[in-house]
């Protein structure tokens, strides 16, 4: 049976940027966003973009969001 100690250790390891959210509160008095986006430029088919677009007019949804969907659930299936 693990020992407190290397539980507590095991906690800590797996919620770092936790962690860092707090240290940023204790510090500074405000919370840090726990996620942060980063713009990146892809080149994309146009008949894709126009597809995504009209999509995402269709639904209400933003691209940006339809597209990270779309990311997160490929990258759960890959290999």
């Amino acid at each position: 049976m693990a020992s407190f100690l290397e539980r507590a250790k095991k906690v800590v390891d797996e919620n770092q940027d936790l962690l860092t959210v707090f240290e940023e509160l204790d510090r500074t008095g405000k919370f840090r966003k726990r996620v942060y986006k980063k713009k990146v430029d892809f080149t994309l088919d146009e008949g894709l973009v126009n597809s995504l677009r009209q999509y995402s007019r269709e639904h209400n949804i933003p691209m940006s969001r339809v597209v990270e969907n779309c990311l997160r659930n490929g990258l759960k299936e890959a290999p």
